[in-house]
């Protein structure tokens, strides 16, 4: 099963896992348009206490309680990959997972209509944030 492993003794907190997190969930894929324009949220974010930083995402938990909290199934865990998905369709803004989730991994959108949370970039061979750490502190686990 695929996740997100971060090494915070190498991880500097420069965001750069955030700033290419919302390119690549973006509409139109480009640096700047993603921040000032469309405002695509980061589906990741950083951490950091002194000399001490990590890159938090979800985990994608054997047993999560966002799935359970979820009152419409818009959260489900999917069987095959082990992966916490989200159908936004079904999403009523209720919460609740939010508010069972540990890591703080699940937020609101800019709209605040719908929860944004970590998908593993499906769409990519390697995950944005993975990709584009410069000192490697963010690996895919398999």
């Amino acid at each position: 099963m695929k996740r997100l492993s971060v090494n915070e003794e190498i991880c500097i907190a420069c965001g750069l896992c955030r700033v290419f997190c919302r390119v690549a969930h973006s509409n139109s894929h480009d640096l700047v348009k993603s921040h000032k324009q469309e405002k695509t949220p980061a589906r990741i974010r950083v951490e950091s206490q002194g000399t001490v930083a990590l890159a938090v995402a979800c985990l994608h938990c054997e047993e999560p309680g966002c799935v359970s909290a979820c009152l419409t199934g818009a959260l489900y865990k999917d069987k095959e990959t082990g992966l916490v998905k989200f159908i936004a369709e079904k999403c009523i803004g209720c919460w609740s997972c939010v508010a069972f989730c540990p890591y703080d991994a699940i937020i609101q959108d800019q709209e605040g209509a719908v929860i944004v949370k970590c998908d593993l970039c499906p769409f990519l061979t390697v995950p944005a944030c993975v990709s584009h750490c410069p000192n490697e502190a963010l690996k895919l686990k398999e």
